[in-house]
This record gives structure tokens, sequence and C-alpha cells, in this order.
């Protein structure tokens, strides 16, 4: 679990459609050109790029269930990214892009296969579908990629979390492969080393391939019991988007609104599964504070100071009636479901100072139990503070200041700052905030710490 706290207790908490903002403009997203457009309109290469990751994923997916091998398929789909990039400024934009990188990624296949003299039984399938997409059977090609769950992304997460695979295997592969995350991000949502990670994902492609895995959705019992795995890996993927790890920017909605779109897919998949609608009802109410969370000059803003008239009102409907659905499937004591409780405690209060803090330390008391972990302790700590006193908090920072875990996690010295720093010791809180921004690879979260440390020491020089 991973969550990035700065000062008040939050949840533990691709493709980027939105990067192809410029793009929607010219096609629709079935890569038929919109109204008024050129027939062959062509693209400069960043706009080939944005039109590839809207298309990756898909891509990925199609051709992984075609030959079998993960590492393979990204490969080839690479391979059909470079062909469009020296082709499609000769010639346009071809009427259907996911197509085009559909056919020349299989007929890139099919000449790897004639020079290896492998899968031959697969070769005359392929070459089928290769001259039956014609110009006017673009669709056909498409049709392919469907199956039960009827979303590429979802179906390949279901894949990817194999039975064969470790926990960890199959959530740094799907975050790698579908969230498109770096290996640096995931070590982070992990608090594991990047060659750790790194090694998992080229073993989970040697296992998956090795173990002649089908590249196919599950169904039934064997569905259900990937559930948990799938569950974490949009989680995973939400969080990130949340509080990102690194870059200039605090979050990455992107990320965000696609792991709620899979997290709704998902809920009408399992009607039944309490986790289901947990995950989606905490992603919701987490969502709906997105626009409070960064003010007008750019700085973060903590539950303290954001302006909760820029909370998203439906959202949190959402979010709430997704709880009550949880309680009629009897499901509240979820880890989803607790974190999506603990999210309400702030979407009900209309000021911070009307926070039920006694309520988010009692339900972390819970968690706890079910997730006994640093992360969650340290949540539980700011919890606790917020209710009884910094002093409670620190007391319970004390008890797992020394887990390795944590040792360079800046939630950890964040929270430590902050109980300082409402303690008056403002010296010590100064360091404590310092060292958090130290550990920051994200712009806009380095600069609030950094703030946060000057105030403490401007604070402390007008005492003396």
């Amino acid at each position: 679990m991973a969550t990035r706290l700065v000062s008040t207790p939050e949840p533990v908490s691709v493709v980027d459609r939105a990067d192809a903002a410029s793009i929607l403009v010219i096609m629709r997203r079935d890569g038929q050109p919109a109204a008024g457009a050129a027939k062959n309109l062509t693209l400069a290469a960043a706009d080939i790029e944005r039109i590839y990751r809207i298309e990756r994923v898909r891509l990925v997916a199609g051709l992984a269930r075609h030959v079998g091998d993960l590492t393979l398929a990204e490969d080839l789909a690479q391979e059909a990214l470079i062909s469009a990039l020296a082709t499609w400024p000769r010639t346009g934009t071809p009427p259907n892009p996911g197509a085009w990188l559909m056919t020349t990624a299989k007929r890139r296949a099919v000449d790897l296969w004639r020079r290896r003299r492998m899968m031959a039984r697969h070769e005359a399938t392929l070459m089928h579908d290769i001259e039956t997409a014609h110009v006017d059977g673009f669709e056909a090609v498409e049709a392919t990629l469907d199956d039960a769950i009827g979303d590429e992304r979802l179906s390949l997460i279901f894949i990817a979390c194999h039975p064969l695979l470790s926990r960890d295997q199959r959530t740094a592969l799907t975050l790698k492969v579908i969230a498109g995350l770096a290996t640096e991000e995931i070590a982070r949502a992990f608090l594991t080393q990047e060659t750790t990670v790194a090694q998992r994902i080229v073993r989970a492609k040697k296992v998956l391939r090795e173990g002649d895995v089908a590249f196919e959705v599950p169904i039934g019992a064997e569905r259900d019991a990937r559930l948990a795995s799938v569950l974490e890996v949009i989680y995973l993927i939400f969080n990130e988007g949340y509080a990102a790890s690194r870059g200039e920017d605090l979050m990455r909605p992107q990320l965000c609104d696609e792991a709620m779109r899979l997290g709704r897919i998902l809920a009408g998949l399992a009607p039944e599964e309490p986790e289901a609608h947990g995950l989606l009802a905490l992603m919701e109410l987490q969502a709906s504070r997105f626009k409070a969370r960064i003010g007008s000059d750019g700085s973060a803003q903590t539950l303290e100071t954001q302006n909760r008239r820029l909370w998203d009102r439906l959202l949190i409907q959402r979010g709430l009636e997704g709880l009550v659905t949880v309680t009629r499937l009897g499901g509240e004591d979820g880890i989803y479901a607790l974190q999506a409780a603990l999210a309400a405690v702030h979407a009900r209060a209309a000021r911070f100072e009307d926070t039920d803090w006694g309520q988010s330390a009692e339900l972390y008391d819970r968690l706890i139990e079910r997730v006994p972990s640093p992360v969650v302790a340290l949540n539980r700590a700011v919890a606790h503070a917020m209710a009884f006193g910094p002093e409670t908090g620190l007391a319970l920072l004390a008890e797992i200041e020394a887990e390795p875990q944590l040792a360079d996690y800046l939630p950890l010295y964040a929270a430590k700052g902050d109980f300082l720093m409402r303690l008056g010791r403002m010296s010590e809180a100064s360091v404590a905030f310092e060292r958090a921004a130290s550990l920051s690879d994200n712009a806009a979260e380095r600069a609030f710490l950094l703030r946060r440390a000057k105030t403490c020491i401007a604070t402390l020089e007008t005492q003396l």
C-alpha cells in the first residue's frame, strides 16, 4: 500500500487519452476522421506518438493473444510505431490508425516466424487476418481484440495476474505494461529497489512465456480467483495518479480517470463482490477533491487548507452510494471498504474543523488489523494525532520509525514535521520537513514541504 501524506491523513490510497486532446479534433476514438477533417491528414511525430499511446495497450493485448509472448508483443508494437513514424508523414494518417498498427505488427510477426521457423501453426491464421483486413475491413481487425470483458486494458490485467506469477510479479508486470509506469515509479509504490522491480518484471514475462500460458481472459471461478490481484493493480494505478511520485505536477489525473474507468467496468463485471464496489467508492471519494488539491498559484493544498466548495459533489454522492452497496453485500470490513469509509469521513465534513477524527482513528484501528503494514500504521498515527493530540501521534510514530521500509519514506518525515510543528517544536519540525522535501521527486510536493520548513524557521526567529 502506498500513500503520500503531507500533513493530514488520506486513505491509503497507460495510455493517456487526455494527452491526445489535439488529435481528437481530427479523429474520433475509433480512428475514423471527424466531420470536416481531411481524409489523409499528416501528423507530426509527436501526434503519431500520442495516437500510439492511445492504442498501445489495445495493441499489446491483441498481439499477446496471437503470439503468446508478452515481451514479443511489446517489441512488435514498438516496431509498428517505428513504421508509422516513417510512413504516415509521407502517406497521411490511415482511416483507422489502430488497425493499421495491428496489421503492421502482425506482418512483422509473420516475418519473424518465417525467419526463425517457429510457431508455423499460427502463420496461416495470421496471414489470413492480414489478407482479409483490406481498407474496408479494418473493423474486422479491431474485432479480434474483443473478448468477454469488452475492455482491452482490463483484459490484459486479468491475463497478467496469472496464478503462475507471484503477487509481486503480477503487480509489477501489470503496472509496467498496462499503466505504463516507469520502473522507478513502481519501486516507490512497493517501497523497494528499482533493480528488484526490474527483476520481477523480467521473471514474470519469462514465467508466462515458458509456462505456455494462454493469453485469454479466464472465465468463471478462475477469473474470480484473480480478482484480488486485479483490484490491487487498479488501486496502485490510481495511487500513482493521485500523488505523482515524480515530475512537475502533484497529480496525474489521467491515471486516476483510467483507474476509475476500469473500476466501474470491474464493478459491473462482479456486481456481488463488495470489494469491487469498495475500491470504486474509495477512488471516487478521493477523486472528488482533485480541483481543491492545487491552489490557484499551483501550490499543494492539504485537507486543512482546501476550498471544499470545489469538491465534486457528484463523485461524493457516487462514492457514498457505493458504500451503501458494500454494506448491503456485507463487506464493511474489506480493506477497500474501510479506506472508502475513511474517505467518507472527510467527504461528510463541511469544514476541516467538522472532521470526525475519532471515527477516523477507529477505522484505522480496524484497518491495521486487516493490513498490518508500516504504511497503514503511519496513517493511523496521523489520525490518532488529529483525534487525541500530536503527542499521541509522535508516540505512535516512535513505534514504527525503525521499520526498514520507512527509512526513506517521505510521508513519515512529513507527518513527523507536522506533529512537531503543532507542538511548537519549530526547529525539529523544520529539519523533518527538509528531510521529507529531499526525498521527493515531485516538484509541487517538494515546494510545499520546503515552504513548511521555512514557515517553521520564520516562526522560530520571531520567538527569539
